[in-house]
């Protein structure tokens, strides 16, 4: 097996999701959890037989990552997204 042959077993993926999304447990806020929706994604484009190379699969992690945040964010994302603006002094 040569160096940089590992970004093309899918288990490596999997890892990967698995990493960021115990990460995400450390760190909430759904910043890793795209990440490691995109990653599993990405294990799942590398069973396919198609052959990518280093960048192609890295440009899919990254747009598979953006969707998947996109879609998380919109899932989960508060009912009333309003900021309560307070325009008088309190202190008055």
């Amino acid at each position: 097996m040569m160096e940089g042959d590992f970004w093309h077993l899918w288990w490596v993926w999997l890892a990967a999701a698995l990493a960021l999304a115990i990460l995400e447990t450390l760190a909430p806020g759904f910043i890793f959890l795209g990440f490691a929706a995109g990653a599993a994604l990405t294990a799942l484009v590398v069973l396919l037989p198609w052959k990518l190379g280093i960048a192609a699969l890295l440009a899919v992690f990254a747009v598979l990552s953006l969707v998947s945040w996109l879609l998380l964010r919109r899932l989960f994302r508060t009912p009333d997204d309003q900021t309560r603006v307070i325009r008088e002094d309190i202190n008055k």
